[in-house]
């Protein structure tokens, strides 16, 4: 997803470029440039719909050699109200940012053509943009290793892909690229993941893996191995070549001092960081196509050894009618997803003698083995064996397809028979016509005087006064006279727990900062950035969870005019988040707690001055 502050920032040079007109509409295209963009990296591609707070339809075709992907789309629409002289005005601003990510692998200068974007039935084009792409530098400190578990298969067969990622240098922030992971020839899955301490880590494309880290010996240096894994099943035969895989990552080639002297004692010197890439050697797959010869008719696409088998509760004392849970398991690979429902209705001794209903429900996984429950109920005397159900695949080992069943299941069926109409209202059924008598002693059984009719219409004088429908009215009364009260007595208002929060934000973010201190050390870096980030969230009314250290930054400046204090602020957070993966040098102790603490209380002192001048 498109990092927030660059579509702020795609949003302020838009504003500043021209101004459209009312009802107008109009389409542009951006590149956030602020920051250089690298051979292999994604860079995002933004396209500004002014007068309109809707998504276009996009043609991509004219970027379609740099891998354009969805980044996702912001409605980043305004509204202000104005007052003067007594009169209000409503100014709408409407404005919509679609964003997407693209990869270029050639350094230089591009051209990014005219998209052609259609708009309430309506086609614009978007300016060309022009892009200086750079190539990163190369170093021994950095190694990239891409295997996979077989350079031929069959289609539908699983074949895993491992990347691993050799570090022996101090580096900061990371991108990985895999082409092979973007390609529309795999269906991708996750493998079975073993390491308990594996992080999931998001790659450029969207994907999620799960990322193991290791203290390892790589061509004699002390390195750190960062590696994980995917699943890739094969869509459709053929030669099929992966392009390298990269890594752009930033390493550090130096240390300069700051000049302020607050950084020096809290961090010192700061390292300074240098943009290099690695890349993987080409890989090529065969994926054969699977024989027609010997197709069983129930083969849907498994390819691998599977086993299966079935049990089935209960299986004594069972009448016609009764349920019987019957539970099946599929086994012998390690990649059950593309294991599907048995078509038990595709059984004709099942589907002849059991009734089997057309909901079932989900699969689960467990123990290595899919398995299925379905409730099916005998139909018939005859349905005393539940029987083999078939699983067909195709075993690559052997190069010919085979069909697993399960052993058939005796039920001790009791004989019944089966109830109609006429069994249960009896053979010799008829009518019976009496006349009635009158009991001897009490009311007569027979009226024909019409005094015994009740006078049933609905009267409003005569439901409030009656205990039947007193209820009825009294209780929604009640219950609205008793939530106008408690509105009345607490008097709480969205604008005021918006107030009550900006008034408590410091005194709780010194309270939690204060708790940090007494937190493990590999905690204490996370738990820092997290209560500094929500200081900012509770204070200015912004989404914690969105902020990054350039936002808190933008955020601070703007409230208290103090761009030192708010570059310290943004400094301290990055500093804390400095990768993820890498060492870290930054220690959390009591002492740098209270320099934050302290920091906050200034942002805090002057943001109050600055609202009391407002």
């Amino acid at each position: 997803m498109a990092d927030v502050k660059h579509i702020f920032i795609v949003f302020t040079l838009v504003l500043s470029a021209s101004a459209v007109a009312f009802g107008q509409i109009q389409v542009v295209a951006q590149v956030d440039s602020s920051q250089d963009i690298y051979v292999g990296e994604s860079f995002t591609y933004y396209i500004i719909i002014d007068g309109e707070n809707r998504a276009g339809q996009v043609d991509l075709t004219p970027l379609a050699k740099y891998n354009p992907r969805s980044a996702g789309s912001r409605d980043v629409s305004q509204t202000s109200i104005s007052i003067i002289n007594g009169k209000t005005t409503k100014n709408v601003v409407k404005r919509y940012v679609m964003s997407y990510s693209l990869v270029s692998t050639q350094p230089g200068r591009i051209e990014l053509g005219p998209v052609k974007v259609t708009v309430a039935s309506k086609t614009y084009h978007t300016n060309p943009v022009s892009v200086n792409i750079l190539k990163p530098g190369t170093t021994d400190q950095l190694d990239l290793e891409v295997t996979l578990s077989e350079q031929q298969c069959y289609v539908g067969q699983p074949v895993l892909m491992t990347i691993k990622f050799f570090v022996s240098a101090d580096v900061g922030d990371f991108q990985f690229n895999i082409p092979a992971f973007d390609e529309n020839l795999f269906y991708i899955e996750d493998p079975d993941i073993s390491d308990g301490q594996a992080k999931l880590y998001r790659l450029t494309s969207g994907i999620t893996v799960f990322v193991s880290q290791y203290r390892v010996v790589h061509n004699g240096k002390e390195s750190v191995l960062l590696t994980f894994s995917k699943i890739l099943i094969p869509k459709r035969s053929g030669q099929i070549r992966f392009e390298p895989a990269t890594v752009s990552i930033d390493v550090a080639v130096g240390r300069s001092r700051s000049r302020d002297r607050f950084f020096n004692d809290f961090f010192g010197p700061q390292k300074q960081y240098k943009r290099f890439m690695v890349s993987s050697k080409p890989l090529a797959l065969t994926v054969l196509p699977l024989p027609e010869q010997g197709k069983p008719n129930e083969f849907y696409g498994l390819v691998g050894r599977y086993t299966i088998s079935a049990s089935a509760k209960p299986t004594t004392d069972v009448y016609m009618g009764d349920p019987i849970t019957l539970t099946i398991k599929v086994g012998g690979s390690k990649y059950l997803k593309p294991v599907q429902w048995p078509k038990l209705e595709r059984v004709p001794e099942l589907a002849a003698n059991f009734k089997l209903p057309s909901q079932k429900a989900s699969p689960a996984i467990a123990d290595g083995f899919k398995i299925f429950t379905q409730t099916i109920r005998p139909d018939n005397n005859q349905a005393n064996v539940i029987p083999s159900i078939p699983l067909a695949y195709f075993d690559p080992d052997t190069g010919s397809y085979s069909v697993a069943k399960t052993e058939p299941i005796k039920l001790d069926l009791k004989p019944s028979k089966r109830l109609t109409a006429a069994d249960i209202e009896g053979k010799d059924f008829a009518p019976i016509n009496k006349e009635v008598e009158a009991i001897k002693k009490g009311l007569s059984a027979n009226y024909e005087s019409p005094d015994v009719l009740e006078n049933m219409s609905f009267s409003p004088s005569g439901a409030l006064i009656s205990p039947y429908y007193a209820p009825v009215w009294a209780i929604p009364l009640g219950i609205l006279i008793l939530s106008l009260v408690t509105k009345f007595l607490t008097n709480t208002s969205p604008e005021k727990v918006a107030a009550k929060r900006r008034r408590q934000a410091c005194s709780k973010a010194v309270a939690q900062l204060r708790k940090i201190a007494s937190m493990d050390s590999s905690q204490r870096n996370e738990s820092v950035v997290s209560v500094m980030k929500q200081y900012i969230g509770d204070r200015f009314d912004k989404m914690a969870g969105s902020l990054t250290g350039d936002d808190c930054c933008d955020i601070i400046t703007s409230a208290i005019e103090d761009a030192k204090v708010a570059d310290k602020f943004r400094q301290t957070i990055e500093h804390c988040e400095s990768s993820r993966y890498a060492s870290i040098e930054v220690n959390i102790d009591s002492g740098k707690i209270d320099g934050i603490i302290e920091l906050i209380r200034n942002i805090e002192k002057k943001s109050k001055k600055c609202s009391q001048k407002d």
